[in-house]
């Protein structure tokens, strides 16, 4: 396979169709190289538009975004060079190498010690010194990272039943979240901004699906 021939096809056959133009997060897709970020069995794979599975032997368990899907949430976020991001489920790292990119400083949550360990180890040797990879508990990194706050952006790498609002708070006024909101059969990417010291708003993004992040709360169901 020829690696370069892959990622302009990636790019120019998944990403730009899916309304992500923004010629800086395009240039970035075509430096960050995906397939670093790959574990090693699913190489092959870097470049095509699916949900790759992160861990050998857990084909359910957490996986990576489709390329366009990470490429739609990162020009939605527009982030700039002085800001500081939080990334929820750090999965590869890929995305937080994306952030890392277009941030000041990105702190990025994880609560399996196998994707901690591949995502320091994929950040280091592709030289990205500005993400903080944080080992939590799932149920510790639905709660954000106060210690750090506030962020001028938030995104979680995986769906959620609904954003909790202890992340919001952790965002500086004007800061905003991207995260995929909803339930399966069709889930929404939504974009939530803080536009007041006890007032946000939040836009309608496009329907997709993205694995659940461990951790949060699922919608209560009442059963009569």
């Amino acid at each position: 396979m020829n690696v370069e021939i892959a990622r302009f096809n990636m790019i120019e056959q998944q990403i730009r169709p899916w309304e992500v133009l923004d010629p800086a997060v395009l240039t970035l897709l075509a430096t960050v190289r995906r397939e670093d970020f790959m574990p090693p069995a699913m190489r092959a794979l870097a470049f095509v538009d699916t949900q790759v599975p992160l861990l050998p032997g857990e084909p359910d368990g957490p996986r990576m975004l489709e390329p366009k899907q990470e490429a739609r949430l990162l020009q939605e976020l527009q982030v700039q060079r002085h800001e500081k991001v939080l990334e929820i489920g750090t999965g590869s790292g890929f995305m937080a190498a994306l952030l890392a990119h277009r941030a000041m400083q990105v702190h990025t949550l994880e609560c399996r010690p196998e994707l901690v360990r591949m995502a320091r180890d994929s950040l280091r040797r592709n030289g990205i010194a500005n993400v903080s990879v944080h080992e939590v508990s799932a149920a510790a990194g639905a709660r954000g990272l106060p210690g750090e706050a506030p962020f001028d952006a938030i995104v979680l790498s995986g769906s959620v039943a609904e954003v909790p609002p202890v992340l919001l708070t952790q965002l500086k006024v004007g800061g905003r979240l991207v995260a995929v909101v909803g339930e399966l059969p069709m889930m929404r990417a939504r974009l939530f901004k803080r536009v007041g010291d006890a007032a946000w708003s939040d836009i309608d993004l496009f329907d997709t699906v993205a694995p659940r992040l461990a951790g949060f709360n699922e919608r209560t169901r009442f059963h009569f």
